[in-house]
């Protein structure tokens, strides 16, 4: 009979050795991954943030400006043009802006509001201005000493920082101590002539295209539009002309604007806005520098100033028991 017993220990040792490299390849296989955790959006950050993330602005500075199609609401910005915000607040309290209209729409840039007869050479044509005066000393641009502005990482073609400061977008240059709004959709400036003191906030325009960033430090942004601005961007454009409209019946009649201070208290709607100085808001930008929802292919892992919208929320409050 064949000796069984060298066949034996060779299966043996074949035996340990796959055992060994069972052993071995448990050892070095990766542990199961942990689920992954949950995506954040902007949206989720916004929803999920504490009261603390968010502010209630100066009631004497959110305007509400009523058109055929609903409300736009307005916030000033006395932080860079005091001048022209203090002139605002007298021309609403005035009821100046009741029954005027907005006069153009030019595509691809604003839509530009005040009195269809004012004239800048006669000052007697139009309605008076009241106590608001008729100029005011040109507000394009302010110190940034002390301005804490809440930056962004990304390059600006126009300045060399780029952030918030009160949800308003601002643009600023260390070498001349310059800070100042962005033209950024929905920035509001006050019109002006030729000459720079030439505006008192009694015309008003809101960029409703891509922004015209070359008219920063040329005019003097005063607010900007919290809500409705689909109101604005969605008028009929106006003729040839710079955006003016050609006969007087194609002007859209603004039916009041009137301070959220001056509302009654019962029916005053409760208006905050998203604090662009906490964590949360350092989170939504990251989100919107990165996305990485489902859909998107190639986070673009930047951001311009101008693509960034600062959460608004409007709310009517509730009926008292």
């Amino acid at each position: 009979m064949p000796n069984r017993l060298p066949f034996l220990r060779l299966a043996a040792v074949a035996g340990l050795l796959v055992a060994a490299a069972a052993a071995h390849a448990q050892a070095s296989a990766p542990a199961p991954a942990a689920s992954a955790p949950k995506l954040r959006t902007a949206a989720d950050i916004v929803r999920e943030a504490p009261d603390s993330a968010w502010r209630r602005p100066d009631p004497n500075d959110v305007l509400a400006m009523t058109l055929p199609s609903g409300i736009v609401w307005i916030e000033l910005a006395p932080r860079f043009a005091p001048l022209h915000a203090d002139n605002i607040r007298k021309l609403v309290a005035q009821h100046y802006f009741d029954g005027l209209a907005v006069v153009r729409v030019q595509d691809n840039f604003v839509a530009q509001w005040g009195d269809p007869a004012a004239d800048d050479d006669d000052a007697t044509k139009g309605r008076s201005l009241g106590d608001a005066k008729r100029t005011l000393a040109p507000e394009f641009f302010i110190s940034d000493k002390g301005l804490k502005i809440a930056r962004l990482k990304d390059k600006d073609v126009f300045a060399p920082v780029t952030g918030f400061v009160d949800g308003f977008p601002v643009a600023a240059d260390p070498r001349t101590h310059r800070a100042w709004i962005a033209h950024c959709y929905g920035t509001i400036g006050a019109g002006r002539g030729m000459t720079v003191d030439s505006g008192s906030g009694a015309e008003l325009y809101a960029v409703i295209g891509q922004s015209p960033r070359g008219l920063d430090l040329n005019i003097a942004p005063v607010a900007r539009v919290l809500q409705g601005m689909e109101l604005l961007s969605s008028l009929p454009r106006g003729g040839q002309n710079m955006g003016f409209y050609d006969k007087p019946e194609q002007n859209v009649k603004i039916t009041k604007v009137e301070r959220l201070a001056d509302m009654p208290e019962a029916a005053r709607p409760d208006v905050r806005v998203f604090r662009t100085d906490t964590p949360q808001w350092n989170e939504v930008i990251e989100s919107r520098r990165n996305r990485k929802d489902a859909w998107y292919v190639h986070p673009a892992g930047a951001i311009d100033l101008c693509n960034i919208t600062v959460p608004v929320k409007i709310e009517a409050k509730a009926p008292a028991n």
